[in-house]
């Protein structure tokens, strides 16, 4: 907000005593932004909000997708997060403060916008977009110089045709290259779903490992590499019997995705 002053010639006390008010409340306010201004993703704008309940309604009511909305949605997303990017000292946790105010709905059923910084060098970060339990999910993945990241890889069903998008989990790998793993449909009562690993060299990002669908799944990561331990023989008239489990862990070796070791676990380990 700004005020013009026009000169005038009565100089009286009083027209300068409100002229000096009048000048101060002004600069008050161009000093002081309105509550959400300046703050990118402080509000989410109204096209992007319709845009998450449409994908949301379209995917419960099962109809025709198409990747336009989609894509139009996660460009927003995408402005919003270089935005805060690309700046001399990046605040991941700013901002993913900004990005869980583009949530749609109370409670949120699974819809949630975050980001993660990812391995190895230079900095890249890789934004996750739930849409819902019913809705469509994302990843998009950042890099470039300091300060001038892009847009530079994708996971959808778009650009990947097998990719199951129902709700998924975002795990960092730490270490030297750029590694997370997926987790996807992991929303029953008995945590069935389906992983999968995915490598950004710093141009293309690609699925290095894929499991099954698998039940009563529970994963770790940390310096060891990505541990997962499941069921490997469920009871099929009965979901909660499990009479084999399995732990696997994966580690990122000599630029590949390696199986490091498979436990075979006793029913009672299984289940835990």
């Amino acid at each position: 907000m700004g005020i013009v002053l026009t000169k005038r010639h009565h100089m009286g006390g009083s027209w300068l005593g409100f002229g000096v008010f009048v000048l101060a409340y002004g600069l008050s306010l161009a000093a002081t932004p309105a509550s959400g201004q300046n703050l990118p993703g402080a509000i989410p704008p109204a096209e992007f909000t319709r845009l998450a309940e449409k994908l949301a309604a379209d995917r419960d009511a099962g109809a025709e997708e198409t990747e336009g909305p989609e894509e139009q949605a996660l460009e927003i997303l995408d402005r919003v997060a270089l935005g805060s990017l690309n700046v001399a000292a990046p605040d991941s946790e700013a901002l993913n403060s900004r990005l869980a105010a583009f949530v749609t709905r109370e409670p949120p059923l699974g819809e949630g916008f975050h980001v993660f910084r990812l391995g190895g060098g230079p900095a890249s970060f890789a934004l996750l977009a739930d849409f819902g339990e019913g809705g469509p999910s994302a990843v998009r993945v950042y890099a470039g110089a300091p300060g001038k990241l892009l847009l530079a890889a994708r996971v959808d069903r778009y650009a990947q045709k097998d990719f199951f998008d129902d709700y998924i989990e975002l795990v960092p790998v730490p270490g030297g290259a750029a590694l997370f793993v997926t987790v996807a449909g992991r929303t029953d009562d008995f945590k069935t779903g389906v992983f999968t690993a995915w490598h950004f060299d710093g141009h293309q990002i690609e699925s290095v490992w894929t499991s099954d669908i698998v039940e009563q799944s529970m994963y770790d990561v940390n310096a060891n590499g990505f541990q997962l331990s499941y069921c490997a023989d469920p009871n099929p008239d009965d979901p909660r019997v499990c009479h084999q489990g399995r732990r696997e862990r994966f580690v990122w070796q000599d630029g590949a995705w390696k199986q490091a070791e498979s436990v075979t676990l006793a029913p009672s380990d299984a289940a835990r």
